[in-house]
Parts: C-alpha cells; structure tokens; sequence
C-alpha cells in the first residue's frame, strides 16, 4: 500500500501517478540536455510516447472498473489533493494516452531543428503540459483541478509561442493566455456555487448538494462559459485560429486533438455529474450555442488560404457538433429518456474520440508539409503527393474521416448522432418535437461543407502540378514522423471497423452520467451497428469496406481484361488553351469563392483593387471574422479607456498615496459605525 494515498486508493491511480512523474522526469532530462537536438529527439520523446501507450493501457483496464478515488498530502495546508478515477476519466485517459504516443513519436522527428526555442526547454512544457492534462481528469476537488487547470494553460502559452521572436506569434499566446484567463475565472465562480456555501470544495461534496433551479442554471452557464473559453465555443473562439497557427504543428496537434477535449471534459463533469438537476432549457442553450459553432466553424474553414488556420475552423465545427451532441442528451435527461440521452451521448463521446485521431493526424501532416516546403499558404503548394507519398496518403485517410466518410470513425459518429435527433418524436413539448428534426437538416449541411472543406484541403495541396518550382524538391517524412502519423492512422481505422467495441468502451460512462448504455443492444445485433432497434437504422463497416473492395478488385480486373493496352494517352481537352500548366488549377481562393458568396453575410471582407499602373496587377480579397471587430475590439478599448481613468490615481507622490489611506480609512469607519 502506497503510504502517500488514502486507504481506498487502487492500484489504476498509481499508475496514473507513475505516468504523471515519468513525464516530469522526462521533462528535467530535457533541461539537462538543453541544446542536444539529437538526444531530445530521438530519445527523450520516444521515451514521452512510451509512457503515453502505458496511460492508453491504464485507461483501457479502468475504464470497466469501479471508481478509485485517493488523497495526496500535498498542496495548502487543510487542503490536499483528491483524486478520483472513474468511467468519465478513463476515457479521457485514453484520449490522452493514444494521441500523445502518436504526436510524440511524430515530434521526434519534428524537432530535428529548433523552433525558436532550445529543444531542452520544448521537452520540459511539452512533457509538463502532458502531465498536467493528465492530472486534470483524475482531480476531485476545485483546488487540485484550478492548480493543474493553470498548469495546463501556462505550458500551453510556452508551447504556443514556441518561436516567441515573431511579433504575431507572441500575440497569438497573449491571446490565448487572455482568453484562458476569462474562462478560469468563470470556472473558479462555478466551483463557488456548486459547493453551496458549506466550505467544502471537494466533487464528492457538490455531488452530495442539490441546488435551487435558479443557481443550478447559474452554476450551469458559469461552466459552460468557463469550460468554452478553452473549448474555442462561439463567441469564445477567438485565440484558436490564432494560436493554432502559431504553434508548432506537433502542439497544434496536441491542443486539438487533446486540450480542447479536456474543456469538454469540464463541461461534462459539471453538467453531467456534479450537478444533480436537469433542466430541459439547459440542453436547448447547449445545442444552441453548439450549432451556431459549428456552422461559423465549418463557414470560415471553407474559405482559408492557409493549412493550419483551416484546421484549426475545421476544429471549432467539430467541437460545435461535440456541444450539440452533450445539449440533446441534456434535454433527453430533463425528460427522464435515459435510453436516448444514452444514445446522443454516445454519439457526441465517439465524434470526440474520433476528432482527437483524425485532427491530431491532420496538423502532424501539416507539419510534415512545412518542413518539406517551408510553405503554409495553399496558393503555394500542389503536386506533393508524388514527392511526398509517406505523408499523402495517412493524410488521405484523415481527409476522409473528417469529412464524415465510412468506412471511418467520423462517419460513425455523425451517423450516430443523426440518429439521436431523428429519434426525438417522444419528446413531451411540441415545439421541440418540430424543432429538432429542423437541427438534424442542419447537421447534414454542416457535415457537407466540412466535406467540401476536406476536398479542398487535400486536393490543392497533394494533388494536380506543384505551383512552386521549388516543391519538386520536397522531401517525404521521416521515420519518427511516419511511425506518428501511420500511429494516429491506425486509430482513425480502427475507429471506424469496430464502433461495437468502441461503442462497448464508451458505455460505462454513459451508465455513470444517464443511467443507460447502448451496450446491450450492440451486443444483441453481433456484427451490425443497431443504435435503438434493427427495424429503425444499422449500419455494417465491414459489409461496406468489403464491398468497396470488391468494387475496387472487380474494376482492376475487367480493365485489366479488356482495356489493358489499348489506352491512348494525351492531353486533356483544354477548351483550345495551348497552356496546361499549374496556373490552370483551380486555387484556394477559387475553390471558396462559391461559400464565400453563399455566406457572405457572416464575413467582413476587405477587398484591394488593383491600380492601373500597376506592373503585376492583383485583386485579394481578405475575409476576416466579424465578431473580432463587433465585440472583442469595442471591449479592448472600454478596457483601455477604464484603465487610463484609473491610472490617473498613480502620481508617483507618496503624499498622495498616504492621502488615499487616510481617506479609505474614514470612509471604513464611517461605515462600521453606521
């Protein structure tokens, strides 16, 4: 028994412990090995990787066992951490550990060369921001989550500003950092209600405390502004198109794939567990505020010149979706349709699942690109895919899966929570009988423009001629770097051929949160994928690969039999335009255009008309989000404008300063004597 930990403490939480100091130990060998590219590299986070897959086992092996719960005797004094490991933070550890072995393996090939920051330094936030995430799931009480919470965010802000000598990248961390900051302070003012006056800031003591409609909604919408602002929810989203950019792609990768799961967590745990009431206008707000996310997510990503800013809009609709999947399953819960909270729950736990794989893969081949080209800007690129197969085509995979296309894990989950809204007929108020199915069409529109985004994405990018003449030179990814990708590939397959077993993983934290799994009618349907009954909708992956392949097999063969030899080769007919060169490609600019019309009222677009003496005339047009302008710029300068008045105060003279004491004091006494 481990003298450090409270008598009910499992083995599971050890382990847990283990890998949290691992990476810390990690983290300190980096420190000692500050400018040592190759032993930071091709040791230190493997080693980091490692003892990812070790998390992914503990999480696998607790996420079927009954809660653990521990009591480390450090922090203030009357206030020691509690740790609490159950179903809900399992999973999340399995969410950690799989991307991290992943975006480990592929940083140690990444950081072959420096970024702006000695590789040492790099080692010990990215291990240190590893470890935190990992504490953040397993704490249970407001003290230990705010400390690991911030240490999340302070390595999160080093890893961001990773080449810090670029002015646009310090402001993206500053940003971030601001941001993050706002949502602290909404978390730390929802753990106060929640613990309802009694002193007590232990989860075992908000769980035991029933509040009022009122401050149960207060305490609702407190964590779900707290928890969105590192969710990058809508109007919070602001520092992810810019942090994501900013950082190194390994660290874009980890914070959309892993951090932004971790504030769904927040939500979860508040929403689901801590608060013992449901109200059904709780679920409306969140499917509300998870839909107009994902629709402004998906609508700028269409119309992005640059990978990582498209990613990271392509990663604020999937959390929208993620939102609107938690909403339904609140409001089936406020209705005591447990069966089908179950079922939206499920669908919004698989697409997070899925988003960490697919999105993680897609800003590692990002990076694999940048380092093979130098550009980021898909007006630049095109034609990769002959000099970079290793990347192209794992890219191809996470293409796919994000775009919402079977036989993979995306497709699963947004098949699932289609399901859950089509299946809203027993809902008790008619407005949301009419209003949901309405939300189900909008669902669909959002999954087909994040398909078209995905077109876009890997078409300008690895397909048709190269629009540089320096691509042709482009090298294809490392051994590290493909082990990372083909890693997070696998997970994307993986997903997608076994929702049953996924599905199976999931329901323990479905049992724990709605009272109700799928489980058992998974296992009553054997290789199909029945979500309510066989009569309504199944879904059969390997039925449909292998048909694919069968499909694919039977193509090669009859060209083969009765085509082979007999093709001419020539170029495509050019409409009478002797020029086919990369010129004739359709662009980034281009492929947008449409959605950009389509939507044009969501976007403040700056046009620059060329002048006619110009040399080389050109006509840009730059899209730019509204709200930027509508509502963080008005308050940045009622801030500005507060602090000047308040400035005023500071006049650098003692006497003055002694006369504010004086002052404050009589005002103190006048007061106390009334």
């Amino acid at each position: 028994m481990n003298a450090f930990f409270h008598p009910l403490s499992w083995v599971h939480l050890d382990w847990v412990l283990v890998v949290v100091v691992a990476w810390l130990l990690i983290g300190v060998l980096g420190v000692l090995a500050l400018r040592r590219f190759r032993l930071v590299a091709v040791v230190l986070f493997p080693a980091g990787g490692l003892v990812a897959l070790l998390l992914l086992g503990v999480g696998l092996s607790a996420a079927f066992s009954v809660p653990e719960v521990a009591v480390l005797p450090i922090g203030l004094p009357q206030l020691p951490f509690h740790l609490r490991l159950d179903s809900l933070s399992a999973f999340f550890l399995i969410v950690i550990g799989g991307v991290g072995a992943g975006v480990s393996a592929f940083a140690a090939g990444y950081f072959r060369q420096g970024e702006g920051t000695p590789p040492g330094l790099i080692c010990l936030e990215y291990h240190i921001f590893l470890a935190s995430i990992a504490m953040v799931v397993i704490a249970d009480d407001a003290y230990a989550f705010m400390v690991v919470w911030e240490t999340m965010a302070f390595s999160s802000f080093f890893l961001v500003i990773a080449n810090h000598r670029i002015p646009e990248i310090r402001f993206a961390g500053y940003l971030y950092m601001l941001v993050a900051h706002i949502g602290a302070l909404g978390i730390l003012l929802c753990f106060g209600v929640l613990q309802a006056n009694t002193g007590d800031y232990t989860f075992a003591n908000m769980r035991a405390q029933h509040l009022s409609p009122f401050w149960g909604s207060v305490a609702f919408v407190l964590a779900v502004f707290g928890f969105g602002a590192k969710a990058g929810i809508l109007p919070l989203h602001a520092w992810l198109p810019e942090a994501h950019p900013a950082a190194p792609s390994p660290f874009s990768a980890l914070m959309s794939g892993v951090m932004l799961k971790i504030a769904l967590y927040g939500i979860l745990r508040v929403s689901f567990d801590l608060l013992q009431t449901k109200i059904w206008w709780w679920g409306v707000l969140l499917m509300a505020i998870g839909l107009s996310t994902a629709l402004f997510g998906v609508v700028f990503s269409t119309v992005q010149v640059e990978m990582k800013r498209l990613l990271a809009y392509s990663s604020i609709e999937n959390v929208g979706l993620i939102c609107t999947g938690f909403g339904l399953s609140l409001l089936f819960s406020s209705y005591g349709m447990h069966a089908l909270a179950a079922l939206a729950l499920t669908a919004a736990l698989y697409h997070l699942l899925s988003h960490a794989f697919f999105k993680s893969l897609l800003f590692c081949s990002t990076g694999a690109v940048l380092h093979a080209t130098g550009e980021r800007s898909l007006g630049k690129l095109g034609g990769l895919m002959r000099y970079m197969p290793w990347v192209a085509w794992p890219t191809l995979i996470g293409v796919l899966a994000c775009a919402g296309l079977p036989p993979f894990g995306g497709f699963v989950a947004e098949w699932l929570l289609l399901q859950s809204f089509l299946f809203t007929s027993g809902l008790p108020s008619s407005v949301l009988n009419m209003l949901v199915p309405v939300l189900a069409a909008l669902i669909a529109l959002i999954a087909a423009l994040s398909g078209y985004t995905m077109v876009k994405y890997f078409g300008v990018i690895f397909l048709g001629q190269p629009r540089e003449e320096k691509l042709s030179g482009a090298h294809d990814a490392g051994t590290w770097e493909r082990a990372g990708m083909l890693w997070l590939t696998a997970g994307c397959v993986v997903l997608g051929l076994f929702p049953n077993q996924v599905i199976a993983l999931i329901d323990p934290v479905t049992q724990l949160l709605v009272s109700a799994g799928l489980v058992k009618t998974v296992a009553a349907s054997g290789w199909l994928l029945v979500p309510v009954s066989i009569e309504r909708a199944s879904y059969a992956p390997a039925i449909f690969l292998l048909g694919v392949m069968f499909f694919f097999a039977l193509t090669y063969l009859l060209v083969r039999r009765f085509y082979s030899g007999r093709i001419r080769r020539a170029p495509a007919w050019d409409c009478g335009y002797p020029w086919q060169d990369a010129r004739m490609q359709d662009t980034a600019e281009g492929f947008g255009q449409p959605i950009r019309q389509i939507f044009e009222p969501m976007f403040r677009m700056k046009r620059e008309l060329p002048s006619p003496f110009d040399e080389q005339p050109r006509y840009r047009v730059t899209v730019e989000d509204p709200l930027w302008y509508w509502l963080y710029l008005p308050i940045a300068r009622l801030v500005e404008r507060i602090s000047k008045v308040i400035g005023l105060l500071q006049q650098g003279r003692i006497a003055v300063y002694l006369m504010y004491s004086f002052l404050t004091l009589i005002v103190v006494l006048l007061v106390v004597k009334q």
